[in-house]
């Protein structure tokens, strides 16, 4: 979790703005860790005046979010009291429905994983198959704390698909989703608000939390490969909610045929390399369209996840950092970019499916349009 210390957004002494004061509150709450904030921080990092934060944080306090963390040392004057987070006063639900399997985790209001669950999955069975099984690991890991609430579900899934209306797309290779409200489905089968997205924004999202500031493309290739943009500090999802959708590049034009109709996509050309055994080829051809990627966006860095990559990290850093660094001697941009991994091959984007969903209690709902 990232613990910078920067000024967050300035709050607005309006009772119409009464959330978003307190998000602006729980996030800098959240921030601070165990280590906890005193209220004047609180006052000067939001820009709420002392009795604006006191009211917030007696009501935090009454609801049980907030705590107090001890007494900071006098500097002169009077010992300031120092609050913290309640991390397990609250959780979330994430879920990741890949092509071949569900990942699904509970997670406290920290962003901390509590429980676990991972099961084969079916995309490609009715909808009543799959929205079953989905609601099946929702209520099984609610159970691992009975008596806490749980805020909601937040559902990442390959896309195309309108995150604001939670609606599918055409699918790569299951275009029987297409117009399916995933959304409303889900929220009548577990009795709890559902939010939608794509793996890889969601993915991006939870990384946007501990990345360092500037901007980053996620690079996802499991079952397919899809890109979660970052930029100004935000998920970027277009005017559309289409952007991302970074495996149907075209790299050859008479290339292999690829799921989603066109010929030379690079997730086609990528996974056909992985499946022969041509890792390096597999990573060169992911570096190619990281490299395009950096061109066209000039991002700071590149980090790549997926349990594809997983299964050999060094070799795909060596392979897209290779090809990146060969575009930038040649004057084509990317000199400095960075590229990392992930880790956790798919875990971030079940993490990120239940970031979803706390990003709005912690005032983050904003998004590149």
């Amino acid at each position: 979790m990232n613990t910078s210390r920067a000024k967050a957004p300035a709050g607005v002494n309006l009772p119409a703005l009464r959330h978003h004061n307190a998000a602006l509150v729980l996030d800098l709450l959240r921030a601070a860790g165990a280590e906890g904030i005193s209220r004047l921080e609180l006052a000067e990092r939001t820009g709420l005046t002392p009795q604006a934060v006191s009211k917030i944080t007696a009501r935090l306090r009454a609801e049980g979010l907030a705590v107090g963390a001890g007494l900071r040392p006098s500097t002169g004057g009077k010992p300031r009291t120092v609050l913290r987070l309640v991390p397990d006063a609250q959780f979330a639900v994430g879920l990741h429905l890949d092509r071949d399997g569900l990942t699904a985790v509970l997670v406290d209001l920290a962003g901390r994983p509590v429980a676990v669950t991972t099961a084969p999955l079916d995309f490609g069975a009715p909808a009543e198959k799959v929205l079953a099984d989905a609601a099946d690991a929702v209520r099984d890991l609610s159970a691992a704390e009975p008596h806490k609430p749980v805020l909601g579900v937040g559902v990442a899934v390959p896309g195309p698909l309108d995150h604001r209306d939670g609606v599918l797309h055409r699918v790569t290779g299951f275009p029987q989703w297409d117009g399916y409200p995933l959304r409303d489905a889900l929220a009548e089968r577990t009795g709890l608000p559902v939010t939608v997205d794509k793996d890889t924004n969601a993915a991006a999202l939870t990384l946007s939390l501990s990345e360092p500031p500037g901007d980053f493309a996620y690079l996802h290739l499991g079952t397919g490969l899809g890109a979660g943009l970052v930029l100004g500090g935000q998920v970027h999802r277009g005017a559309r909610t289409g952007a991302g959708e970074f495996g149907h590049q075209t790299l050859q034009l008479d290339g292999p045929l690829c799921e989603c109709g066109g010929r030379g996509c690079i997730e086609a050309l990528c996974l056909a390399a992985e499946a022969r055994g041509d890792r390096a080829e597999a990573a060169r051809v992911l570096g190619a369209g990281a490299a395009n990627l950096v061109g066209l966006l000039d991002i700071d860095r590149v980090v790549l996840g997926g349990r594809t990559v997983a299964a050999d990290e060094d070799a795909y850093v060596r392979g897209v950092r290779a090809v990146i660094e060969e575009r930038a001697a040649r004057g084509g941009g990317g000199g400095g970019v960075v590229v990392t991994v992930a880790g956790g091959g798919d875990r971030p984007v079940a993490e990120g499916a239940a970031q979803l969903v706390l990003a709005p209690v912690f005032g983050r709902v904003g998004e590149r349009g």
